[in-house]
């Protein structure tokens, strides 16, 4: 009688399975609490800076020793309202520019990832901010610091491509630009 089942070979192959995926596993990381979020732009009186440490994030992906190899979900969110330029009336024209009484989150969601071999990653996904979304590809650094894995990057856009009105000010003698830019670090555990 022949037997269906080689005992050896049984647990020789659940042992290879086993070892084999020792080193990778699907891991699930949060958005440290102080992210490091800046909006840039320009006016026709000076340059111009607003600040958020706040935004909430999940990134899901797999891990290789240490490093990530894989990116299968990211999501980060900001409150529209934390934004900060230290200027109060900067603020609320900033605030009612982007309808923060209506919108009250700026968000980017992943929907692919590419590491290349110099340890720089393309995030594509979708950037909302002001009710409007966009499909945008952004280029991000990638670093181990102190057991947590930093992105740093930037993405750069005109005001009017989410339907924000560039602010003005003193009875429109004080124009905002259309360019801006959105400069982070975000470390994840």
């Amino acid at each position: 009688m022949k037997r269906l089942f080689n005992f050896e070979k049984g647990i020789f192959l659940l042992f290879f399975i086993a070892t084999s995926t020792l080193g990778f596993a699907q891991k699930t990381l949060i958005l440290d609490a102080k992210p490091q979020l800046k909006i840039s732009g320009t006016s026709s009186l000076h340059d111009w800076d607003m600040v958020s440490e706040i935004a909430t994030g999940k990134l899901t992906g797999t891990v290789e020793g240490n490093k990530l190899t894989t990116i299968t979900s990211l999501v980060v969110e900001m409150p529209a309202e934390s934004i900060k330029s230290g200027k109060g009336g900067m603020d609320k024209n900033a605030y009612k520019a982007l309808k923060t009484n209506q919108y009250k989150t700026v968000k980017f969601d992943l929907k692919a990832a590419s590491k290349h071999t110099d340890g720089t990653w393309n995030f594509s996904g979708t950037f909302t901010i002001s009710g409007v979304s966009k499909s945008v590809t952004i280029k991000i650094k990638e670093s181990i610091i102190g057991g947590q894995t930093v992105f740093e990057g930037s993405y750069s856009f005109k005001l009017t491509d989410y339907k924000i009105t560039p602010p003005t000010a003193l009875m429109g003698t004080v124009k905002t630009g259309d360019d801006v830019k959105i400069s982070f670090t975000l470390k994840f555990k």
